[in-house]
């Protein structure tokens, strides 16, 4: 176990825009905080500002609703339009009640309203969507940072999910590079030698968590350096994380 865990948070990022350099923007910020990026340093950056980067948004004002979207919104008192855009981004309704839309993304993900969000978007008729592949994502910040700071690194890209059986959201990883996410113990033996059979730790999502408590929601904060984690390096991918319909007790 590490001796230290920091979690650095870097303040100052512009707003951001599509086609903005995003890799560059991250590298200024780290460069003004004076943190620098040292070996096995984890960059945790918010969904939100690589989604506006990609371009990964849609005006209100250019959707037209189905008919199932009009249904939804009736009963619920909802905007057609934006549930549109969920449906839209929708590879599976899971549910669909109490004005609550739980849907499969085409990522694989099982989330509220797909990730289609309005929080932090300029423009009271934008959404945000998730990024299309947010594993390239986080590879090419990867490449862009290592290249410029000469450090080993990866790079987990976050969003807020919402927890079955838990009140409250937590962030959790979307897209990684460099790690592997999960981390097994099956087959290792506990303090009174039980050999542990299930056990795997989601090491992205537990760095994404840690990385949130100095970002938080209106802080404006973005990006943080989570320092001191362990994990082990490798081409992992978030698709790791989702967990396959056969073993899914709720599909």
């Amino acid at each position: 176990m590490p001796d230290e865990l920091r979690v650095i948070p870097l303040p100052g990022m512009p707003e951001i825009s599509p086609g903005d350099d995003l890799a560059r923007l991250i590298g200024d910020a780290i460069e003004q905080r004076g943190a620098g990026l040292k070996d096995g340093d984890v960059l945790v950056v918010a969904q939100k500002v690589v989604s506006k980067a990609e371009g990964a948004l849609v005006r209100l004002s250019e959707v037209v609703p189905s008919t199932l979207a009009e249904t939804f919104a009736a009963l619920y008192d909802k905007d057609a339009r934006h549930v549109e855009v969920v449906l839209r981004e929708a590879r599976r309704v899971v549910r669909m009640e109490r004005g609550v839309l739980i849907v499969e993304t085409r990522h694989g993900f099982v989330c509220a309203n797909a990730g289609v969000d309005t929080s932090n978007v300029e423009g009271e008729d934008v959404l945000s969507l998730l990024p299309a592949d947010a594993d390239a994502s986080a590879r090419g910040l990867r490449a862009a940072l290592e290249q410029r700071f000469g450090v080993r690194l990866a790079v987990v890209i976050s969003d807020t999910f919402g927890r079955p059986w838990r009140e409250g959201q937590t962030n959790i990883a979307i897209g990684v590079a460099g790690m592997q996410p999960l981390h097994s113990y099956v087959g290792q033996p506990d303090d009174y030698g039980y050999e542990m059979r299930v056990t795997a730790l989601c090491v992205a999502d537990e760095i994404a968590g840690a990385a949130e408590l100095v970002q938080g929601k209106v802080a404006r904060v973005p990006v943080a350096i989570v320092r001191g984690a362990e994990y082990e390096p490798g081409e992992g991918t978030s698709g790791e994380i989702v967990r396959p319909p056969e073993r899914d007790l709720f599909r």
